[in-house]
């Protein structure tokens, strides 16, 4: 099947190179010359793990192409997936912008019956504002569909292609066939493919990131009770996390959730149910809870040193999350902002970030090579991003090598007992 894939960030890129990977023929549109060309060369505008590989695997092999001629990939494509980006607005919702101009070039382009999927993130209606637009520039038939995207960074190509299910919205047989075929290799281990109306499948793109942000925002709660009473916010995790009715997912008590999705998927949900006269006192409470977080290891290092001024901190993660170098909302900006007003001075270090943090921080902060050498001459650690390589430090080395040694885990990433012994005065979350 002949795919044309609108835009080339996160959810293009990964999309056209797991369809190519299937065997389908993909041209990846995007506007930027010099993206284009890099991505020609195998060079990527992101890191992802293991996607480097699968995009030079299949350009190589002719199935991947990318290309600043909308027009031609689309009018050979059988399916065109819009995936461009939908930033937030200032009033909390999707600004559409790119979402419809790239709709009104589609349609220009078709040449035949064609599937337009809806794949960026968009709010509900969309689709039949998307289909509009394209009719006003085409008189050839088409079909729009609403797919979202359910992917996670650092993890992305898993997700894409062994997916736990696949949601597509239309109303039309004839793409509800289409959508099919071009599914069926990934659904093979029984992963359901999910048949609904539009509406309800760009809804529940918002509701399904609104429910796991949910879930980190009350255990942080709890956690902040744990902190209150003396208990243990690992030991009531595992307690309820027991519970079939809740598992154990998205209960890890941290400094707050960033990254591209949630916290803008989360304050689009809410300006949805505005223009619809509702308020979400929910979801309302779920990010002044995590905007609270974002803050308390930043109140915590207040609380123990009084003034920060003069003092330096080692910041062990930037990225929002581990196995990416997205630090969009990462809890690291907000801390380092915060350390930085109060007149300290931040050496950090991360495995993959530091090129999103240069353009980020610029010269004021230090950027280190390894953990050990940021930590050089530190008068405390904030441990931001669980990296694997952070999560058993040589404590003792460690120790030698700060001024002072206070450890500030935001993910509850060391044993408290093992870093007391070693000599640390330790502080976690939501542990007593």
């Amino acid at each position: 099947m002949r795919i044309a894939v609108i835009g080339t960030g996160y959810v293009g890129l990964v999309a056209g190179t797991c369809f190519s990977e299937s065997g389908h023929d993909v041209t990846c549109v995007d506007v930027e010359e010099a993206k284009v060309a890099a991505l020609q060369r195998g060079e990527l505008p992101l890191y992802e793990p293991g996607l480097e590989e699968l995009v030079r695997r299949n350009r190589d092999a002719g199935r991947l192409r990318f290309t600043t001629d909308l027009a031609s990939a689309v009018g050979a494509a059988t399916v065109v997936f819009i995936a461009v980006g939908t930033p937030m607005g200032e009033s909390g919702s999707a600004d559409l912008q790119y979402v419809l101009a790239a709709a009104e070039a589609v349609g220009r382009a078709l040449r035949h019956y064609t599937v337009v999927v809806d794949k960026s993130t968009v709010p509900v209606g969309t689709a039949d504002r998307v289909h509009a637009v394209i009719a006003r520039s085409t008189v050839h038939a088409f079909d729009v569909v609403s797919n979202p995207e359910f992917l996670k960074e650092g993890a992305a190509l898993e997700d894409f292609l062994k997916p736990d299910r696949v949601v597509i919205g239309t109303g039309s047989e004839r793409a509800r066939r289409i959508m099919g075929e071009l599914y069926a290799p990934f659904v093979r281990t029984e992963s359901p493919i999910l048949f609904m109306d539009t509406r309800s499948a760009e809804l529940t793109k918002y509701a399904a990131n609104a429910m796991l942000a949910t879930r980190i925002s009350f255990m942080n709660d709890v956690a902040a009770l744990c902190e209150r009473v003396g208990a243990d916010a690992d030991h009531v995790r595992r307690g309820v996390g027991a519970d079939r009715r809740i598992g154990y997912a998205f209960l890890h008590p941290g400094i707050g959730y960033g990254g591209s999705c949630f916290p803008k998927d989360v304050r689009a949900l809410m300006a949805t149910a505005r223009d619809v006269g509702l308020e979400l006192d929910l979801l309302r409470a779920v990010e002044a809870t995590n905007a609270r977080q974002k803050k308390s290891l930043l109140t915590k290092a207040l609380r123990h040193y009084g003034d920060l001024s003069r003092h330096t901190f080692a910041v062990w993660g930037l990225a929002f999350k581990p196995r990416t170098d997205d630090m969009r909302e990462a809890p690291s900006v907000e801390l380092i902002e915060g350390l930085l007003d109060a007149g300290a001075r931040v050496q950090c270090h991360d495995p993959v970030a530091g090129e999103a943090a240069r353009r980020c921080f610029s010269d004021r902060v230090s950027y280190a090579s390894t953990c050990y050498d940021a930590a050089e001459g530190a008068d405390g650690l904030f441990l931001v991003t669980e990296w694997s390589e952070f999560r058993h430090p040589d404590l003792r080395r460690l120790r030698s090598l700060m001024r002072r040694p206070v450890i500030f885990d935001g993910r509850n990433a060391f044993d408290p007992a093992q870093a007391r012994d070693a000599g640390f005065t330790y502080f976690g979350v939501g542990r007593g």
